[in-house]
């Protein structure tokens, strides 16, 4: 891999991330008045931030029960309405207890 390769990757790159960005504010200048459409667009980034981490959390432990256990205890933190922090921490330290008990 060649230094220009990479540039060139990296200028393509910032070129797609840039016109994903401005091309939704150039096509739609007017406000959007469906009550669904805003409604389905305000739900996009959580939908595509849980979609893209789901799957991961049952694959990175290497184990699991342990992966589970924390995707459980996240899910009832979160249900209880505590913070993002409360919620990582807890689910973090469930996989710590489940892998050291062995599971």
């Amino acid at each position: 891999m060649t230094v220009t390769y990479i540039l060139i990757s990296i200028a393509i790159m910032a070129g797609m991330t840039y016109l994903i960005r401005v091309l939704p504010m150039a096509i739609f200048r007017k406000k959007i008045e469906s009550p669904f459409i805003r409604s389905f667009l305000n739900y996009v980034p959580y939908s595509v931030l849980a979609a893209m981490t789901f799957p991961a959390i049952f694959s990175c432990t290497g184990s699991v029960p342990s992966a589970w256990g924390g995707c459980i205890v996240a899910i009832l933190l979160a249900y209880w309405r505590r913070g993002l922090l409360t919620v990582a921490v807890g689910a973090s330290a469930a996989v710590l207890i489940i892998q050291l008990i062995g599971f």
